[in-house]
């Protein structure tokens, strides 16, 4: 059973209700396959192995009492450096927070215990999590299990270089523009960004987020596979009033017709080819997973959307946040916050939240005639490591191929990322987009775009 780090969480959770297997077997398997491919990628960044063992033997006392553990009772799981766990820092990458160590749990973290998950280690980020590259001058570079050459994703690099090569079941993430899609694309893994007000969050550590962040970022997880993700949404969203912003919305909503728009190009993306194979490739799975699938020239605009999102993560504060990426010294978030100043500062928070109101209503009215929307997660394979600071042309390049993921949070919408394949060794998936708290119709036609394929399986690392 030492292979026990290979399977699904929801197989986990099954041996170890059953009590076929411990929760400290378990935990036990997750930390020897951590310590046997960390080194290599440096995905989790922080953890303790003897908490990790006190957490699950505690999972295993509640089982021998007959109590009920929850549906992820001693599966382990890990957690992005970004948010609060209880005696750990929140560095979010950065050499400025390596003292903040938060005396209190963040709701995800809460959440995820309740739900009787074992909390395996903290994954890493870069500086400020602005990338799409997963590098720091605190914790390091992580790097892609499948091929170190191609970048991990970002802001949550870590979190699918670890759920990947199986350094726990489920990996925690965030979402601004991408960092949970990404990652997942990249790793070739599935990645869910829920509905903004679905998943409680709040760092005590940390000063209030401001306004772009609160109605916009969010947490989410990624997986393995699609009913991974679903188990962990369900255990992630439950309720916590210190999230002024969290909403008790159903699971599962109306039933809908079964009716997908799919979109090669989205706004003058332009994909690679391999790219619009993929999003197609996946039509036809839905297609004969019997949805109806109709081909739509564009989806409700894309690229003013997410014009208006890099204004509201980037440019509220902007001068505040650029004075904090020059303390801190990191050429990555530099490159990120100058390549943008031009497009994002000045900034007008009135006259963006106006037009949020107006897109938001184009996007939810579309959801009435479809339940998905199925498009590409970003214009290009997994990007080369690094890529944004080679130039910048190349920093325009990974801008604009970025836009599917960038659009979808200034409208709070979900999105997915399922994982289809490969392209040689470079793993290649699609986004679907759904309705505000209409998660489960992602989930649905995600489901059915994963069984008309090849299961993403745990890799070695390579190189």
């Amino acid at each position: 059973m030492q292979d026990l780090w290979r399977l699904s969480a929801a197989e986990m959770a099954g041996l170890i209700r059953s009590k076929k297997v411990s929760a400290k077997e378990a935990a036990t398997a997750a930390l020897a396959r951590l310590d046997a491919v960390n080194p290599k990628i440096n995905a989790v960044v922080d953890h303790r192995p003897e908490d990790v063992l006190a957490q699950a033997s505690a999972v295993d006392a509640a089982i021998g009492r007959g109590e009920d553990v929850g549906p992820l009772g001693g599966v382990p799981v890990t957690v992005k450096v970004n948010i609060d766990q209880e005696g750990f820092a929140t560095t979010n990458g950065l050499k400025l927070q390596r003292d903040a160590i938060a005396k209190s749990n963040s709701p995800v973290i809460d959440n995820l215990r309740k739900s009787g998950a074992v909390i395996l280690g903290r994954t890493n980020c870069p500086a400020f999590s602005y990338r799409w590259f997963t590098t720091n001058l605190i914790h390091g570079d992580t790097k892609n299990p499948r091929d170190p050459g191609i970048t991990p994703g970002g802001s949550s690099g870590g979190a699918g270089a670890a759920v990947a090569a199986g350094i726990g079941h489920i990996a925690h993430g965030t979402d601004i523009a991408g960092s949970i899609r990404y990652p997942a694309y990249a790793c070739g893994v599935h990645g869910l960004r829920p509905t903004m007000g679905r998943i409680a969050a709040f760092n005590a550590a940390l000063p209030e987020r401001p306004i772009g962040p609160q109605i916009s970022a969010v947490s989410g997880p990624l997986a393995r596979t699609i009913g991974d993700i679903r188990i962990a949404l369900a255990a992630m969203s439950a309720s916590d009033y210190r999230d002024p912003w969290w909403v008790p919305a159903p699971l599962e909503g109306p039933a809908m017709p079964k009716r997908v728009a799919m979109c090669l190009n989205p706004d003058g993306l332009d994909p690679v080819p391999e790219v619009k194979a993929a999003v197609a490739d996946a039509g036809k799975r839905l297609a004969r997973a019997g949805w109806i699938v109709e081909e739509i020239a564009n989806p409700p605009p894309l690229r003013e959307a997410a014009d208006l999102q890099t204004k509201l993560w980037l440019g509220d504060g902007y001068e505040a946040q650029l004075e904090a990426a020059e303390r801190e010294g990191d050429p990555g978030a530099l490159a990120c916050l100058r390549g943008n100043r031009a497009k994002v500062h000045p900034f007008d928070l009135s006259k963006a939240l106006t037009r949020r109101a107006t897109l938001t209503r184009e996007w939810l009215t579309f959801f009435e005639k479809y339940a998905v929307l199925l498009m590409p997660v970003s214009g290009e394979l997994p990007f080369p490591d690094q890529l944004d600071r080679k130039d910048e042309a190349s920093f325009a390049r990974v801008w604009h191929a970025q836009l599917p993921q960038i659009a979808i949070p200034f409208m709070g919408l979900p999105g997915l990322t399922v994982s289809t394949g490969l392209v040689g060794r470079v793993p290649v998936g699609v986004q679907l987009v759904a309705g505000r708290y209409r998660e489960d119709l992602c989930l649905a036609a995600g489901e059915a775009i994963e069984a008309g394929g090849t299961p993403s399986a745990v890799i070695d690392p390579a190189g």
